[in-house]
């Protein structure tokens, strides 16, 4: 199967079957949801979703985290993975929002990665899902399932490559979808260890089936 073809196959399946999708972060503004992904990072939404109730009830945006001490944030979520970094990084966030942002979470790339504990893939969720914009964000599940699906060369071995070689291949309207489509893909499907390929739509073309595969 052509490249192309693979494309194709794969994303016309996911809008049949998934046209309506989002991130499981649970978030009631902008804000939030930076503080949400921020959290995410080598850990579990459903943990995330577990602690983020308590601390954006005491600290709601970012003037009221801006005043918060690092010890206080971190007893609100300790049970994340790394809470020490991630306290640091959510009250140094705060406080250069409110000083360089108006306390506003900024949209374009270089402001957002300028900002404590936000990398790339931080940045590009923050602009696929709060602002709407074409933007790919390469997890460990997206570069994972990218890979495993044959959507990317086996040059791509950094996430930047990957997410440019899928930007190359998906349109630009449903590229913050694709996202979606292939994080849930390798978080319930395609996972690492045990792939469930007895319920994977696309086991048919996977090239696993090719001869002298790894997979």
């Amino acid at each position: 199967m052509r490249q192309k073809d693979r494309y194709q196959y794969i994303l016309e399946h996911f809008q049949q079957k998934m046209p309506q999708v989002t991130t499981e972060l649970e978030y009631g503004s902008v804000f939030q949801l930076l503080v949400a992904v921020v959290l995410s990072a080598q850990c579990t939404d459903k943990r995330v979703n577990m602690i983020t109730p308590q601390l954006f009830a005491q600290y709601p945006d970012a003037k009221a985290m801006a005043q918060a001490e690092e010890v206080e944030i971190y007893e609100l979520i300790k049970s994340v993975s790394y809470p020490n970094a991630k306290a640091k990084h959510l009250v140094k966030l705060a406080r250069m929002l409110m000083d360089d942002f108006n306390g506003e979470v900024p949209q374009q790339m270089e402001q957002l990665t300028s900002l404590p504990g936000v990398g790339r893939k931080t940045a590009n969720v923050m602009q696929a899902v709060a602002f709407g914009k074409s933007a790919i964000a390469v997890d460990t599940h997206v570069f994972r399932v990218s890979h495993r699906l044959g959507l990317v060369s086996k040059k791509a071995d950094t996430p930047l490559k990957v997410e440019l070689e899928l930007k190359k291949n998906i349109p630009e309207h449903i590229a913050a979808d694709a996202h979606h489509w292939l994080l849930l893909h390798g978080r319930y499907i395609c996972t690492s260890r045990a792939p469930h390929c007895d319920k994977c739509p696309f086991d048919d073309i996977c090239p696993k089936r090719l001869e002298g595969s790894k997979l």
